[in-house]
């Protein structure tokens, strides 16, 4: 090796910089790639020291090849693990509280949970991995480095992304190195490259190969002498500039050349360990077989060797710069990579089997040769290469229980596959002796004993749908429960494990989007009909209840989730009846008893967290939030989401998270708290894990959208909150408020049949018991579309029908909330309003109905709809002044810029302040609003016959103008008002009621 380090000026001041700009507080996150051999891990090294020398903590960890799919967490495990051992009370001070969570990355920690399952357990622990490390780097700069992550198991891949998507703060650095050459088209480092290229807060660092001078610099330093040009030029060439090469190649300089070699890079790879004494080259391949780092008492108890053989061995191959100890002196591991990978390469296939089974046999006489928290996944590695299924299955099966333990759901699945490949080998006195004790965290057994009952491929099937559901594989998990409910129709008659599939599957389809689920919960229930109570049958009555709340509430439901509780109750199931009262008491507030239902759902989050049921919690959190919401305690809805966000941010819980920040945005919208509304829908975005959270927040972009005056950017939130919902799992919930916004954002535009027609579509989809929330401002902003263009002569043809619809549809829904109570009255006087028939006590009605309640954007616009029915009745115009000042500070506050406009404007036209008492005298008669806008005389005229419904030909005709002529003042119109459409210039002239109805019917009529 050389001395010196050579070239990468540019690729080491930019880790320098970043070093620097995390002492100021400002995380920084790395990814440094190349091809292998290219010089990646010198350079982290000459990083590394240079953050030593500016007294940074250094933590280093590397990925693992071994293992179904590596040891999970392994460079996150091994870089704690050195923080722990430099910084020990501060890492302790910093996990005080989760320490038996933590322990699932560091078992030094604590005593890790052995629950089966846990639904967010991995979010949690990646939320908790962030939160710890930003902690011990608060007051010291922390450089985290994890090499070699084309190894990374899926679950350190996943806490890699989520610790660079959301370090916020802490003097840290984080350097992750990979192999470049080795991301083929299918490798499963390739997609999270492309996520991650997305971030602006990670910087790629790319290492080229080095140019001729460099590789001549770096000959110097190997040779201590300067080298002949020729031979520079002869190494340059065979090493292509590759640095490990070069060194490779250095080694075989003879007589001032290189000698020669085969092209294979094989050989040239195995020329030093070639050279070795035999006990050397043997400590090698051994070495090459026990993974990327073997323990020096292991690697004793393998080779068999006498101590002092073996040291003077190990002193050999460490001297020949093949192999190096470790950092912590524990053990020993190749220099390089590449020449462990020619090694093991190398050997015989009876020798590699020969290898691993002493390996095997080894650990298994003395588990404290490793690490507890590798000892089973390394032993199943072992055995797995031995070939051996009958000793293999056992140590797989432990290993995927550990996997589990640890929320690695990802390498739990591929360990369980392997023990699928594995079941038909293994003899059958084998599996008849494994129990399902500690496999069947998935399923809960129904009357059978765990300790005499074999263990069966259908419980493996069971646990690796649920890995694989639990680490985002959800296609995979489809097909190994379609395959289990294939083996059960073709003899193995068990109706509660097929019943527990069906269950299963309805979750899959729902979340892929293939479907309601309904089908297979349907399915689930015929199975277990008639069966006596158990957790499966339970579980069916709650999942029911469940799936009818969100698409069918009513008495169904509610009876279903009643059963579901009775049936959780007798089976002792608490966790399920839990979930089952949580249904139940949503239902109990859709049926109109909100006190019992509230009630009923804060026992259940209060037991919950007595009981460390996290996830429980935050769905009490969620639900709650949302049906406080659902009777108008908007208040009550934010309290009780932001206690649902502080619980989710402290387990790292996203999409609980998620979920209770969209709640929070609604009742913030319905609150006036737009601002913090916007915040926490954009939050959403970026925490959500699923699609529909992501819906939610985009349809509260919509809405504010609408609201501050931008049309179009609501209509894009609009089309994103359609594509996270998507079209197979229709819920009421979701189709009636995106009518909403589609109705509105269409009437504002002018296109009255297209809201029309999304109205209808959404009175199409049902108004079930608790779907006034949404039933309700849906038939509220059509019907203002329609009294908005009351006399525009286009929109008339229809509009009967549509008032229709509104009406019917009105007695369909519920009012047993005051807020739902004044949607109905305000409703009502928009109806009357649209037939030219409100009067100011219409508005007063409805005006009163929303003063005591907390929605000031709703009360603002019922004002200055009582505002210009006074002044339309030649009322009392000091009230109707009042009135409109009362609102238009409302609308100031909130920056409801259409709603001001249109406030401002009434009182213009009335001669009326904003911001002081009305005239006591007759003001005159009323302003011009069509002047007020800045129209010319001409300008009015073309405006009149567009809201007629004319074209450009048709009012040239009627003005005696050339139609090139009404185009332009056509297009100045719209430049104006500020619209983008001749329709939504219509709309906004009758609105505004810049003319009189009859002015409308064209010129020379």
């Amino acid at each position: 090796m050389s001395p010196v380090f050579v070239g990468r000026v540019g690729e080491l001041a930019a880790l320098g910089d970043a070093l620097t700009r995390a002492g100021t507080g400002e995380p920084q996150s790395l990814l440094v790639g190349g091809e292998a051999g290219v010089g990646k891990t010198r350079l982290v090294e000459e990083f590394l020291d240079q953050a030593r020398r500016k007294d940074a903590v250094v933590a280093l960890g590397g990925c693992v090849e071994i293992g179904a799919d590596g040891l999970p967490f392994a460079p996150f495990s091994t870089a704690l693990r050195a923080l722990r051992r430099q910084l020990p009370d501060e890492l302790a001070a910093a996990a005080e509280g989760q320490e038996d969570e933590l322990a699932r990355l560091l078992p030094e920690l604590g005593e890790a949970s052995r629950a089966a399952y846990h639904e967010d357990g991995t979010a949690r622990l990646f939320e908790l991995t962030v939160r710890l490390l930003e902690r011990v780097a608060a007051d010291r700069t922390v450089v985290l480095a994890l090499e070699d992550l084309h190894w990374a198991d899926a679950s350190t891949r996943h806490l890699l992304a989520y610790l660079f998507r959301t370090l916020r703060r802490g003097r840290l650095v984080v350097v992750a190195t990979y192999r470049a050459d080795d991301i083929h088209r299918r490798h499963p480092l390739r997609p999270l490259l492309a996520e991650l290229d997305r971030l602006r807060t990670l910087q790629r660092i790319e290492l080229a190969r080095f140019s001729r001078a460099e590789v001549h610099r770096q000959l110097t330093g190997i040779l201590a002498a300067e080298p002949e040009p020729s031979l520079v030029d002869e190494i340059f060439t065979r090493s292509d500039g590759n640095a490990f090469f070069v060194e490779e190649l250095a080694c075989c300089i003879d007589g001032g050349g290189v000698t020669v070699l085969s092209d294979s890079l094989r050989d040239l790879l195995l020329v030093r360990a070639e050279a070795l004494p035999e006990d050397a080259q043997r400590i090698v391949r051994i070495v090459a077989e026990g993974g990327s780092t073997v323990e020096y008492p292991l690697l004793a108890a393998v080779a068999r060797l006498a101590e002092d053989d073996l040291i003077e061995a190990l002193r050999t191959a460490v001297g020949a710069n093949i192999l190096t100890a470790t950092p912590d002196g524990d053990g020993y591991r190749f220099r390089h990579s590449l020449v462990r990978e020619a090694v093991s390469d190398d050997l015989l296939p009876g020798e590699r089997s020969r290898i691993n089974r002493r390996y095997a046999e080894a650990l298994e006489a003395d588990p404290s040769l490793v690490r507890a928290d590798e000892r089973a996944v390394r032993l199943a590695g072992y055995w797995y290469s031995t070939h051996d299924a009958a000793r293999a299955l056992p140590a797989v099966l432990r290993a995927s229980v550990e996997a589990r333990r640890r929320h690695a759901y990802s390498e739990q699945l591929r360990l369980l596959e392997r023990a699928l490949e594995l079941w038909d080998a293994v003899p059958a006195e084998v599996r008849a002796s494994l129990r399902p004790v500690d496999n069947a965290g998935a399923y809960p057994p129904c009357g059978c004993d765990p300790e005499t009952t074999p263990l069966r491929h259908l419980d493996l099937l069971a646990e690796a749908s649920v890995a694989a559901r639990l680490s985002g594989e959800r296609e995979r998990a489809l097909k190994i429960t379609k395959k289990a409910l294939r083996l059960i129709d073709d003899g193995d008659d068990d109706p509660l494990r097929a019943a527990w599939f069906w269950t299963e599957r309805a979750k899959l389809v729902q979340s892929l989007a293939r479907g309601d689920g309904w089908t297979e919960i349907a399915n689930a229930q015929e199975l277990v009909r008639g069966l006596p109570p158990s957790a499966v049958h339970a579980t069916v009555l709650a999942t029911a209840a469940g799936w009818g709340m969100l698409h069918d509430p009513g008495a169904d439901s509610l009876a279903a989730a009643e059963r579901a509780v009775e049936y959780a109750r007798l089976v002792e199931a608490e966790e399920i009846e839990l979930n089952a009262r949580l249904t139940l008491g949503t239902l109990m507030i859709d049926a109109g008893d909100a006190d019992a239902g509230v009630a009923t759902m804060r026992r259940v989050l209060e037991r919950s967290l007595a009981l460390g049921l996290v996830g429980e919690a935050g769905r009490a959190h969620t639900n709650l939030g949302s049906s406080l919401e659902a009777v108008g305690r908007s208040r009550e809805a934010v309290e009780i989401t932001r206690e649902g966000v502080e619980l989710a941010q402290k387990y790292g819980l996203l999409d609980h998270e998620a979920w209770s920040r969209s709640n929070m945005a609604e009742s913030l919208f319905s609150l006036g708290e737009w601002d913090e509304a916007a915040r926490s829908a954009e939050r959403v975005l970026r925490v959500a894990q699923s699609a529909k959270p992501r819906g939610s927040a985009s349809l509260r972009q919509a809405e504010l959208a609408l609201v501050r005056g931008e049309p179009d950017t609501a209509a894009a939130r609009l089309a994103e909150a359609q594509e996270h919902y998507g079209a197979h799992d229709p819920m009421p919930q979701h189709a009636l408020p995106l009518a909403r916004v589609a109705v509105t954002i269409a009437a504002d535009r002018g296109l009255l049949p297209a809201a029309r027609a999304e109205l209808r579509r959404g009175i199409r989809a049902g108004f079930p018991p608790g779907t006034q929330r949404y039933g309700w401002p849906l038939l509220l902003e059509a019907a203002v579309a329609e009294a908005g263009t009351r006399g525009l002569p286009m929109a008339e043809e229809g509009r009967e029908a549509a008032l229709q619809d509104i009406r019917t549809a009105a007695k369909r829904l519920a009012t047993h909330a005051p807020v739902w109570t004044a949607h109905e009255r305000w409703v009502r006087a928009e109806l009357l309003r649209a037939e030219g028939r409100d009067t100011p006590d219409d508005w007063a009605e409805a005006a009163t109905a929303f003063e005591p309640l907390d929605r000031p954007y709703d009360l603002a616009r019922v004002r200055l709809r009582h505002a210009d029915a006074l002044l339309a009745a030649g009322a009392d115009r000091a009230r109707a002044g009042e009135l409109l000042r009362e609102a238009h500070a409302t609308a100031v506050r909130l920056g409801a810029h259409p709603l001001r406009e249109e406030l401002a404007l009434l009182a213009q036209r009335a001669r009326l302040s904003l911001t002081g008492p009305a005239p006591a005298l007759d003001p005159g008669p009323p302003a011009d609003p069509a002047e007020a806008l800045g129209l010319t005389s001409r300008e009015r005229d073309v405006l009149r016959l567009v809201a007629a419904g004319h074209s450009n030909r048709r009012i040239a005709e009627e003005l005696f103008i050339s139609p090139k002529t009404a185009s332009v003042h056509v297009s100045n119109i719209l430049a104006k008002l500020g619209v983008p459409s001749r329709g939504e210039a219509a709309a906004l002239a009758h609105r505004l009621r810049l003319f009189s109805e009859e002015s409308v019917v064209p010129l020379g009529r």
